[in-house]
């Protein structure tokens, strides 16, 4: 494909980029938008293998860590509604936490680099529910330690993510998944985005995750960590999340000075090539995060200086798709 390719090339190399994905098999949704406008909607495969329902662009995917940065924008929403301040301390939100997390502040927990343990790593035997972030909570009160100190170093947080959620309840006197539908799904037109929970609204075009076990597709749609919310709980579908890459270029939802904080890296991380910000890893002119859960494995990524952002949602265990999204914007970026 020398020089500038056709729409047709492009989107032959989408085929066959996303090969692997159509048929009867756990399928993907993708979205290429390109200078405001959809250059590549297109769905394969089946969002649910047991009714035979084929994926769309409407489906909703567990997005895993791709929420973190509407958890991330909840944060900042209220500190410009002056709700909260970035450098709170988070004991004054949550004081039941241990005196080894006195110094952590919210900006810690959004950037990765508070040093709180891993949540996933202390769950006892005893505890075999579905977690939620309040669970998060009570089993970091028990572990008066940090993996460093707060702000001198840099390890990714599902802990740190489910505690900011129940700050913003916090703050802001709302469940989580109310606030994000009213401060940031409806206004943006996200109508079929939620933070699920099983006693609230079923998830509309709903996929289920699956894993390749033994040669063949099973459904392996739920752990006992998926139910909490602030690190990885949000369902969405390229349709919506199309109209939240939208509100990224202005000031619909968040000011410029929460947009830059949400952008400019806060710190290093351990690969030599990213960094992090609010929500989001930095390389280059790039702006993405990926999501990884039991059954879905997602990317989302933006060049705001090309006007470019690829959106690949998956309900299957394998493989990560931040390579192939890369993949995927080669052509827009070449020309």
């Amino acid at each position: 494909m020398a020089g500038c390719t056709t729409s047709a090339e492009r989107i032959a190399h989408v085929d066959a980029v996303m090969e692997r994905y159509a048929g009867t098999v756990p399928g993907a949704s993708v979205l290429v938008l390109h200078d405001g406008q959809p250059a590549i909607r297109r769905a394969w495969g089946m969002s649910d293998l047991e009714s035979g329902m084929q994926a769309a662009p409407s489906t909703n995917y567990r997005l895993a860590s791709v929420s973190k940065q509407f958890t991330a924008a909840a944060i900042l929403l209220l500190a410009e509604d002056g709700r909260l301040e970035i450098e709170d301390p988070v004991r004054t939100w949550l004081p039941s936490l241990p005196e080894a997390t006195a110094p952590v502040t919210i900006h810690h927990l959004l950037s990765h680099t508070s040093g709180l343990v891993d949540y996933e790593d202390v769950i006892p035997e005893s505890m075999t529910w579905q977690l939620r972030d309040a669970d998060v909570l009570r089993l970091l009160e028990s572990q008066d330690r940090t993996y460093f100190a707060p702000g001198s170093d840099y390890r990714y947080s599902n802990s740190g993510y489910a505690l900011l959620a129940l700050i913003v309840e916090r703050a802001s006197g709302q469940d989580f998944p109310t606030f994000l539908r009213e401060r940031i799904f409806l206004p943006l037109g996200m109508a079929n985005t939620l933070a699920y929970v099983r006693e609230g609204p079923p998830v509309p075009n709903r996929a289920w995750g699956y894993s390749l076990v033994d040669g063949a597709w099973q459904r392996t749609d739920q752990s006992q960590t998926s139910a909490v919310l602030g690190d990885g709980g949000i369902y969405s579908s390229i349709e919506d999340l199309a109209r939240w890459d939208a509100a990224l270029y202005d000031d619909r939802l968040l000011s410029r000075t929460s947009r830059a904080l949400a952008f400019t890296s806060a710190t290093t991380t351990d690969d030599p090539t990213v960094e992090y910000g609010y929500g989001w890893r930095i390389t280059g002119q790039s702006l993405w995060h990926s999501g990884e859960t039991m059954g879905f494995r997602n990317v989302l990524v933006r060049w705001p200086e090309q006007r470019l952002t690829v959106i690949v949602l998956t309900n299957r265990n394998d493989p990560e798709p931040y390579r192939m999204a890369l993949d995927i914007a080669e052509p827009w970026l070449r020309d």
